[in-house]
């Protein structure tokens, strides 16, 4: 197949592009490194069957030859207050590659007669009031807050995807993705996994906001890959959580960094209003993705965790 990969130079990008690559396809890659990085995808160039297009997806999409697969990735996804490539810090950047990037990438779908996969997010839930959150769940979304930009770009692209399933006939799927961690993330991502282990390498106290009793379920870049994969060869329109169904506190996730690590410095607390917004509990019902795509995380944390900290260890 020929695989069309917007964003396939940030993070979970990459790791599809070494996925499809593995597995006999060629790649190319439309990114305007914002978000990306060439360093993400150096070990691909030169190769026959992977192209790169430095490219704003929220302007029209043009490549050459046909193309079978859309794969739609391109989007800021850090809530860093500082920096300066979160989507609080993009905002109009944020809507815009949701919103005008997914009607462009779904266009290259419906011209190509191409299977087309939109990388939603768990954030659509909003703070949840339902737990664990399962994709019958509508959400709780502040539509106007800081972080409405990202959430409401994510809920709009799925809004545009299933217009397109449903009056053009384009061959659409959907995964919201919860928190995923690996190699390849930056450092000042501002998510959590970066944030401890940035400051844990650096023999640095972990920063954790409230008491720390606020949950994430961490889910390994490959399982979650293998399970793009999967919703990609199934049948499947609707929303798919992907995720790793194991709740842990941030609390208890900061002690098992530091207890990996190594790490002398301890935890230290910031007020929770630093974090406006942010889910108080995150966990996904994958019951779905059992059902249908026989799938289910298998990258234990602390396995996950060791090759993410080798990684960064690198960069600091």
């Amino acid at each position: 197949m020929r695989v069309l990969i917007t964003g396939g130079a940030g993070f979970i990008g990459s790791h599809l592009c070494d996925r499809f690559l593995a597995d006999g396809h060629t790649v190319i890659v439309v990114d305007n490194l914002i978000t990306g990085s060439t360093r993400n995808i150096q070990h691909l160039a030169g190769r026959d069957n992977f192209v790169f297009i430095k490219h704003n997806v929220s302007n029209y999409i043009y490549v050459d030859g046909p193309i079978d697969v859309v794969m739609h990735f391109a989007s800021p996804a850090s809530p860093s207050q500082t920096a300066t490539t979160s989507y609080l810090q993009l905002p109009i950047q944020t809507l815009k590659v949701g919103a005008l990037g997914t009607h462009n990438a779904l266009g290259v779908a419906k011209a190509n007669e191409a299977r087309f996969v939109l990388a939603s997010t768990s954030e659509v839930y909003g703070d949840p009031l339902e737990h664990p959150q399962k994709e019958t769940y509508w959400g709780h979304v502040d539509p106007v807050g800081p972080r409405s930009v990202y959430d409401e770009a994510k809920r709009f692209a799925e809004a545009i995807t299933m217009a397109y399933h449903r009056a053009h006939g384009v061959d659409t799927r959907i995964v919201r993705i919860f928190n995923t961690y690996g190699p390849r993330m930056q450092l000042d991502d501002g998510r959590v996994v970066p944030n401890f282990v940035g400051q844990a390498v650096r023999k640095e106290p972990l920063t954790a906001y409230g008491d720390g009793s606020q949950t994430r379920s961490f889910c390994y870049v490959s399982d979650l890959v293998e399970g793009i994969v999967r919703l990609l060869d199934s049948d499947e329109h609707e929303p798919v959580n992907l995720g790793n169904p194991d709740e842990i506190t941030i609390l208890d996730f900061a002690r098992a960094i530091n207890r990996i690590t190594g790490n002398p410095a301890g935890i230290k607390f910031e007020p929770m209003s630093r974090t406006k917004g942010d889910p108080q509990r995150r966990q996904p019902d994958i019951s779905k993705a059992r059902r249908l795509l026989n799938w289910e995380p298998v990258i234990p944390l602390e396995e996950g965790m060791r090759k993410t900290i080798e990684y960064f260890a690198k960069l600091v």
